[in-house]
C-alpha cells in the first residue's frame, strides 16, 4: 500500500501516473501553487484569473494574511511536497524558509520552485512585485502596482514635523531596528525607532527593564495570542504602568506588517494617524 512506502518512492511513483507540464498560456505558468503566507498576497493581487488553485492555510487567517477575504476564494494547502505535487503545478511559490526537503522534492521531480526571501526594508517590496509579475507573465499589471505602491508611498512617507520616540515590543521582550521591515515602517510613518538607541541595528532582546528606562513616546506592542505563555507576560507586565508619558499602542503589529507586498501602506498609514493623533494631543 502506498501509506507503507517512503514518500520519495511514492512520488516517484505517481510521477509516472500523473499528466505533467498542462498547457500553458504562451510562457505563463497555468497552473500556480503558493506555499508561503507572502507569495500568497503577492500571487493573490497579480494572478490572472484562474491562473492561482492553491494558497497556504496562512492565507486563510485573518490574524496573519492581509488578504484573507480574497484567499478564501481559493483551495489551501499544508505546503507538504506531496499534497502539492498533486496538485500539478507548473510554477511553486515558496519562500526562503520553506522546509529544504520539500523544495528539493518537488524540483527534483521536475517542478518549477521559485524561492521568495522575507523582505526586509520597503526598497525591497517593489523587486518583490516586480519578480511575480515576471513569474507570472503579468508585467504591465505588477509595473501599474509599484507605480502605485511608490506613489502612495510617497505621500504618506512626507517628513513630520517632529519624530517622536517609538518602541517596536514583542513576546518574549523582543524588538525590531531599522534594519527589519518592521522598522522601515515605523520609520516611514515618521518615528524614531529607540532599537537604534541601544544598538539592535536588526533587533533581538530588548529587557523590560532597559524599555522602561529608555521611556519611549509611544510602545506598539505586538499581538498576545491566544492561551497562556510566560514569554507574554512582558506585554501586560506591571512595569509598564509606570511610563505615564507613554501611549501604548495596541497590536498594530501583525497581518499588514509580517510581508513585503503593498499593504504595508495600511501599518504605515496607521502609525501616521497615531504619530498625528499624538501631536495634536499635545
Amino acid at each position: 500500500m502506498l501509506g507503507s512506502v517512503r514518500p520519495s518512492r511514492a512520488l516517484s511513483t505517481l510521477a509516472a501516473l500523473v499528466l505533467t507540464g498542462a498547457a500553458a498560456w504562451g510562457d505563463a505558468p497555468r497552473r500556480v501553487v503558493s506555499v508561503n503566507l507572502c507569495t500568497d498576497q503577492l500571487a493573490l493581487a497579480l494572478a490572472a484569473p484562474g491562473q492561482l488553485v492553491s494558497v497556504s492555510r496562512l492565507a486563510h487567517d485573518p490574524d496573519s494574511s492581509a488578504m484573507a477575504d480574497a484567499a478564501r476564494a481559493y483551495p489551501t494547502n499544508g505546503s507538504g511536497a506531496e499534497e502539492v505535487f498533486l496538485l500539478n503545478p507548473d510554477l511553486v511559490l515558496a519562500g526562503t524558509f520553506t522546509a529544504d526537503a520539500t523544495v528539493q522534492m518537488l524540483r527534483g521531480l521536475g517542478m518549477q520552485v521559485e524561492l521568495f526571501a522575507p523582505a526586509r526594508s520597503l526598497d525591497d517590496i517593489p523587486d518583490r512585485i516586480t519578480r511575480m509579475g515576471a513569474l507570472l507573465g503579468r508585467e504591465a499589471q505588477a509595473e501599474q502596482m509599484v507605480a502605485s505602491f511608490r506613489a502612495d508611498l510617497a505621500e504618506l512617507s512626507r517628513a513630520p514635523d517632529t519624530r517622536p520616540r517609538a518602541a517596536l515590543y514583542y513576546v518574549n521582550s523582543f524588538t525590531l531596528g531599522d534594519q527589519s521591515l518592521a522598522g522601515a515602517i515605523l520609520n516611514a510613518a515618521g518615528f524614531d525607532n529607540i532599537a537604534t538607541e541601544v544598538g539592535l541595528d536588526w533587533g533581538g532582546a530588548l529587557p523590560l527593564e532597559q524599555l522602561v528606562m529608555l521611556g519611549p513616546d509611544v510602545i506598539v506592542r505586538g499581538r498576545d495570542y491566544p492561551g497562556q505563555s510566560r514569554a507574554e507576560d512582558n506585554l501586560t507586565h506591571p512595569a509598564l504602568r509606570t511610563l505615564t508619558e507613554t501611549r501604548v499602542a495596541g497590536t498594530l503589529t501583525d497581518r499588514d506588517w509580517i510581508c513585503g507586498t503593498p499593504q504595508v501602506l495600511n501599518a504605515i498609514r496607521d502609525m501616521r494617524d497615531l504619530r498625528l493623533s499624538m501631536q495634536a494631543a499635545q
